[in-house]
């Protein structure tokens, strides 16, 4: 891998480019100090003059949100034939797509809290849809991540008005019941869990920015959970990972009940790489300094699509040649 250029994409067009270019900045950072050529690719509607230009054998995906962690960036990544990191096209866009997972997920018998989505034309009627759903709900943009967008509601009029807010980040909102119980998010690294740690957030809830603030949160590593509940977390964790098609690194964010039930909220296939993120705490606890992490990830950049022999003359569909108008003599 020393002998490849590596780019490290960072930023993009999502509402998480702050968050992107911050873990972009610490992978970077990391990398360099490992001895690998790397370089910053600012991420931007130009991305794809920019990559056809940088020489990059390589990308270090580190960007969040639309565009980046959705399928878009990795199908351009695969027309340019440049391996990269974390999971391919499908899967990117399986676990983006929190209904899409949802669904997933209960095929493949993965508990995750019972849901609804809608859309603008369905606000009118949201009273009727929400029916006898119940409360206290969150709300949050279907297509999004880093909580952006999000936030709990206890009663209609409070939903309304998080369903508004949500649908300025996407087209679609999910509707989720509320489940009370600790918050565990699980490392996963091909395929196999890292470790679980506990969120106790300082506020309400783990919004955006307990988890991009120092200090708004308190972490547990390894989470405060009896051995035999602790292994199934992380089996149920690794599930996830694989009912999505995940490769590379993932986190897995789920709520473990007091009575003993777990469920998975969704696979995070783009895992922060801030100083305050889950990963490398995780990561961290099981021995992976953010140096061996970073490289752990890298390792694993490839593509998802084989490259396709070209078609040969004789396989080729013929064009037909257009017949010459034949006239008549003397017409």
């Amino acid at each position: 891998m020393k002998s490849k250029r590596i780019g490290v994409l960072m930023g993009g067009m999502s509402a998480e480019r702050a968050v992107s270019m911050e873990s972009g900045e610490a992978v970077y950072e990391a990398l360099q100090s490992r001895g690998y050529d790397v370089t910053r690719i600012l991420v931007d509607r130009e991305i794809d003059q920019t990559l056809r230009t940088s020489a990059i054998d390589i990308a270090f995906n580190a960007l969040h949100g639309t565009y980046g962690e959705d399928g878009c960036i990795q199908g351009l990544l695969e027309m340019l034939r440049i391996p990269y990191t974390g999971s391919g096209v499908l899967a990117s866009a399986l676990a983006m797509d929190k209904v899409k997972a949802k669904e997933l997920f209960r095929l493949h018998n993965v508990p995750t809290p019972p849901y609804y989505d809608l859309g603008r034309p369905e606000l009118p009627t949201l009273e009727r849809i929400h029916g006898s759903f119940g409360f206290p709900v969150f709300a949050k943009p279907r297509r999004a991540g880093s909580s952006v967008g999000a936030g709990r509601a206890n009663n209609l009029s409070e939903l309304e008005g998080r369903v508004e807010s949500a649908l300025r980040f996407d087209r679609r909102v999910l509707v989720e019941r509320h489940i009370t119980g600790r918050e565990i998010a699980v490392g996963v690294l091909d395929g196999k869990a890292l470790g679980a740690i506990e969120i106790v957030p300082r506020g309400k809830f783990y919004d955006y920015e307990s988890k991009y603030s120092s200090g708004r949160s308190d972490y547990h590593f390894p989470a405060r959970l009896s051995p035999t509940r602790y292994k199934g977390v992380l089996n149920l964790a690794e599930q996830a990972h694989k009912s999505i098609g995940a490769t590379g690194a993932t986190r897995v964010d789920m709520i473990v009940t007091e009575g003993q039930n777990e469920f998975v909220l969704e696979v995070n296939t783009l895992p922060g790489m801030t100083p305050n993120s889950l990963l490398p705490k995780i990561a961290a606890g099981s021995g992976y300094d953010f140096a061996d992490l970073c490289e752990a990830i890298l390792n694993r950049a490839d593509l998802d699509v084989l490259d396709q022999p070209t078609a040969s003359a004789s396989l080729r569909p013929q064009v037909a040649r257009p017949m010459m108008a034949l006239t008549a003599e003397g017409e």
